[in-house]
């Protein structure tokens, strides 16, 4: 099974299952999910595409290619597929925890589909960024959405295939849907596509290498931005006193 497959189920056909506690945001009182400290945070990254555009395969490719960068790992309630590892893939776990998660408003954003649950944990999110590691989700538009509505600070891609023909190919390539799991994806991958002007850079997946360095481009970009180096700038701006 390709890389990018084991990310297909976070596709905006997930079933919107709210609840009165969907994030630690909904919480009376509660302390914002990733506020700034005095020391220097991780990053944010959100990468959202439509199924079979290879955004699990370039995020891979991505993090081991950049020192410093992590991709969170999802719950998930659906049993382990073969091949696939608890801790690796996923966190694999119960159903009955996982809704026993949802109602503590442990999840940053959840979705259900295909009758199983898939979210990221907002302390497993934040333990990382308060350490200074930077951190990627890999997680479809629908997810996208409930970070941003939960006031969390992200920068966000967008990665597009090159065309409607190609991306339909690359999902039968795959050899893994039935016709009907295919035209729904398709179907579903029609109205991701509409939502790239919410991102805040789009990536066109033409080719893997060119695409991961555009991605490699794009979280040097973010580091290098005034607030994140202000630090080390000033402490060089007292050397020349």
């Amino acid at each position: 099974m390709s890389n990018d497959a084991r990310t297909d189920h976070r596709s905006t056909a997930a079933e919107e299952n709210p609840s009165p506690r969907s994030g630690l945001a909904a919480s009376a009182g509660a302390e914002p999910l990733f506020p700034t400290g005095s020391g220097q945070r991780g990053l944010l990254f959100i990468v959202s595409a439509p199924s079979g555009a290879g955004k699990t395969t370039l995020v891979e490719r991505l993090v081991v290619e950049t020192p410093g960068l992590k991709m969170s790992r999802s719950y998930t309630s659906r049993p382990a597929r073969p091949g696939e590892c608890d801790g690796v893939d996923y966190n694999f776990i119960s159903r009955e925890r996982f809704e026993s998660m949802v109602q503590a408003g442990e999840f940053l954003e959840w979705a259900s589909l295909y009758g199983h649950l898939y979210g990221t944990c907002a302390a497993d999110t934040e333990q990382l960024l308060a350490r200074g590691q930077d951190v990627v989700l890999v997680i479809d538009v629908q997810g996208a959405r409930k970070v941003r509505a939960a006031g969390v600070r992200a920068t966000t891609v967008f990665v597009m295939p090159p065309s409607f023909a190609t991306l339909e190919q690359r999902l039968r390539g795959r050899s893994k849907d039935s016709e009907p799991q295919i035209q729904r994806r398709l179907q579903v991958a029609r109205d991701e596509v509409a939502a790239y002007s919410e991102y805040d850079f789009v990536v066109v997946n033409d080719d893997v290498t060119a695409a991961v360095e555009r991605l490699h481009g794009i979280v040097l970009a973010e580091r290098a931005r005034l607030p994140r180096m202000q630090g080390e700038a000033e402490g060089i701006v007292r050397t020349f006193s």
